[in-house]
């Protein structure tokens, strides 16, 4: 797979290198991205239909935009349609949508002209015979109303890639508006920028040299041996030592090098591979084999596993490519689409911002993340004048001088929100936040929080890795509040505040858990006395900073009764339901009776991972997690002027400002839906003999594997409500997609049922 094959081959590629994929939608416009091979002009048409989608009517909105030109042969664009006659789109009702690309010349080309090409003729985008990709909009009624959530999606690893699922409940209830999901919200981890497989980055540092049209010059540290290297002269597979000596990432500093050995370094490399992840274009070259690459025979192995699993990766990306464009996606970024840990505390932000490398690849992979996902997410950032275009502007302006224009680099930092470096000690600046310390940024940066309202409901997604808040009186390596104090205004304050009477649901997307297993918890809080934070992203999780917990469920419950979390990154799936109650401010006399409360709920789902499946969280998905180690019942008590928390016995008798309960949901039995009965799409795994059939039965039968607390297999989350005229009955509901073990491959789901109904303080609490 060599430079000249990919330049040979890229005049026989569809113009259309990724996409289209829906992003913002609502009833007053409608944002799709692609990505190019050459400039166009594209421009959008939104239309209504009839027949349950199969006939295409009246014109709804229209918009256009030109591409902006990220290197030579990458031209992204997020094009947004706006109505043409002030009618708002309607929910209930399936709209179509249509692309045009008008190139320098004037000549004109269709979607369906330009997704397919000698190399790849055929390319799935609709489930109707007009061939337009459809979406609806959430409806008025809650219980109607479809979530598609998930997390965590690593090319190489282990098991079947859950993603592909969506297209499935898609193509199940194409024609049903108010029954086809209706939003995917992508919690974290839509990359893996610091562990890629070998095969996977020897293709993307080609690959991203073509995009771009020139070699990346990656700066090193000023007693180095050389000034610069580019991605090619770092192969895969080798490249722990410059990760962790010349960048300070924390990936391969766990006596496990191999993490790092193929850590994304350059821009091209960011970009190719969401190409990589999102579309089938540069997969159909077959990939060289182990013997070819590699002289070390271990080395050429671990390739071919390597290999084997890309492969059955790639198999499915038709299918994600199609469910991409058909639902409207949303997306917020976790530690992996940067750098593992990436800014987990001070120490880390020091240790890496403060390298050259280290803050070239920050930079790098954030930048890919703004035009890749953030754009689609905040369009009114990217319109003219805004930060985002100034963004692009730079971006484009950067790539043209093949890396030499410093201003354009420096501009394009100041927009993503990078600090500047202090230069007496080359570190990144901070600032005081009330007694945190935060990473001091340009007012212009782009803000990556943003909410999402429908009908009946809205989702707040917060950005709780660029605003976290160091403790400025603790060590470097202390856990930090996820939110500073002037984010949890921006971020959550502010938007509770506004209050609107259709909201029935409030959902928050956390990409990190509030609460963990116990058995989790502990492990952490033992790393962190060992002072091994690094062993076990000790810091991600907002349990462990106690005050910055206390202030997020205060911060709350100031404007909401019931909140639902939205998280993933621990790649297992499970729900918990944490009752709260806060002292009612109108109570005159303290005291400790339950009528002096007033009752909260949040309600925490997670769905993890969409591929990447481990034998640690294959264990707890089975019934062996039930049985030896169930999960008890907690409590804590907390105070709200000074945040804190102490975890309790149930029988504490403190007057608090609030108390908690925290309980798991179990999980029931499997249900295979009709349509998850035959799955053709995925490949059939070898079968080596009878002795591996017989420990893989023991290990994958049924029994052993209906659980009761989580699932720990590659899995989606679709959210749902059952909403009733009696409060007491109404629920959130998580169903849990996954691939059965037992017999030939199947979907089914295993159901969390979480009661919303607000419940007194208990007498014994």
């Amino acid at each position: 797979m060599s430079e000249i094959s990919f330049r040979d081959r890229l005049e026989r590629l569809p113009l259309i290198l990724a996409g289209p994929i829906l992003q913002h939608t609502s009833s007053e416009s409608v944002t799709v991205w692609v990505a190019l091979k050459e400039p166009r002009r594209v421009a959008i048409e939104v239309y209504e239909t009839a027949d349950s989608g199969n006939v295409v009517g009246a014109l709804a909105m229209a918009g256009e935009r030109t591409t902006v030109a990220l290197g030579r042969y990458l031209h992204i664009v997020a094009v947004t349609a706006q109505s043409q006659n002030g009618d708002f789109l309607r929910s209930g009702q399936i709209y179509a949508y249509d692309l045009s690309f008008t190139g320098t010349e004037g000549d004109r080309q269709t979607l369906q002209q330009v997704l397919t090409s000698p190399s790849l003729s055929l390319v799935p985008i609709s489930y109707f015979p007009h061939q337009l990709p459809t979406f609806a909009l959430p409806p008025e009624d809650l219980d109607r109303l479809q979530i598609v959530y998930g997390s965590c999606r690593k090319p190489h690893g282990k098991g079947y890639d859950a993603l592909p699922i969506l297209d499935s409940l898609l193509e199940h209830n194409a024609a049903l508006p108010d029954f086809r999901p209706h939003q995917l919200f992508l919690t974290g981890d839509q990359i893996y920028g610091d562990d890629v497989a070998d095969p996977l980055l020897y293709a993307l540092t080609e690959v991203g040299d073509l995009l771009l049209g020139w070699q990346e010059q990656l700066p090193l540290l000023p007693s180095s041996k050389v000034s610069h290297l580019t991605s090619k002269q770092l192969k895969p597979g080798q490249r722990s030592k410059i990760a962790c000596e010349q960048a300070g990432f924390t990936a391969g500093i766990r006596d496990k090098a191999e993490l790092a050995k193929s850590h994304l370094f350059g821009l091209g490399e960011y970009y190719a591979i969401y190409l990589f992840a999102w579309s089938q274009v540069f997969w159909l070259e077959p990939f060289p084999k182990g013997r070819e690459i590699c002289q070390d025979r271990q080395a050429a192995k671990q390739w071919d596993r390597e290999l084997k699993d890309l492969q059955q990766f790639a198999s499915t990306i038709w299918k994600v490519r199609r469910a991409l464009a058909n639902v409207p996606r949303y997306t917020i970024f976790d530690d992996h689409d940067i750098s593992d840990d990436w800014y987990l505390n001070q120490a880390w932000c020091l240790r890496v911002l403060g390298k050259p490398l280290g803050r070239r690849v920050v930079q790098n992979a954030l930048l890919a993340y703004a035009v890749f996902q953030g754009w689609g997410n905040t369009p009114e950032q990217f319109q003219d004048g805004q930060s985002g275009a100034k963004l692009l502007e730079a971006a484009s302006k950067w790539s043209a001088s093949a890396g030499g224009d410093k201003t354009a680099e420096e501009a394009i930092a100041c927009y993503l929100g990078l600090p500047e470096s202090d230069p007496l000690t080359s570190l990144p600046k901070m600032r005081l936040d009330g007694q945190f310390l935060v990473l001091d940024r340009s007012p212009e940066a782009l803000r990556w929080h943003y909410t999402v309202r429908g009908g009946s409901h809205e989702v707040i997604v917060l950005d709780t890795r660029t605003w976290r808040g160091y403790p400025a009186d603790r060590d470097p390596i202390a856990p930090p509040a996820l939110l500073c104090p002037s984010a949890f205004e921006r971020q959550l304050r502010s938007v509770l505040q506004q209050a609107r009477s259709n909201i029935k649901a409030t959902l928050v997307i956390s990409p990190t858990n509030i609460f963990t297993l116990q058995a989790i918890a502990g492990i952490q809080q033992w790393y962190l006395k060992q002072g091994k934070v690094f062993n076990a992203d000790v810091g991600d999780g907002w349990n462990m900073n106690a005050s910055g917990l206390a202030a997020f469920l205060a911060t709350l419950f100031e404007g909401r009764d019931r909140v639902i979390i939205l998280s993933g990154d621990i790649h297992y799936s499970a729900t918990a339901r944490l009752d709260y109650w806060s002292r009612r401010p109108s109570d005159s006399v303290v005291s400790d009776s339950e009528k002096s409360f007033k009752p909260h709920l949040l309600t925490q789902f997670t769905s993890s991972a969409l591929k990447n499946s481990e034998l640690m969280t294959q264990l707890i998905h089975t019934k062996a997690k039930s049985i030896l180690m169930p999960e008890r019942r907690r409590f804590w008590i907390g105070w709200t002027n000074l945040p804190e928390m102490i975890e309790v016995r149930h029988t504490d008798r403190s007057l608090p400002d609030w108390k908690c309960s925290l309980e798991w949901i179990p999980r029931q039995p499997i249900q295979i839906p009709e349509w998850g009965k035959n799955v053709p799409w995925l490949r059939g795994q070898q079968k080596p003999n009878w002795l591996y059939n017989f420990v893989k039965w023991l290990w994958q039968n049924r029994w052993f594997q209906e659980g009761k607390e989580v699932v720990g297999t590659n899995n989606l989350g679709l959210i749902h409500f059952d909403w009733y005229g009696n409060p007491s009955e109404n629920a959130a509901i998580q169903d849990i997609y996954w691939y059965t073990s037992w017999g030939k491959p199947r979907v089914g789901f295993s159901r969390f049922r979480a009661s919303l109904h607000l419940r007194q303080l208990p007498k014994n609490i």
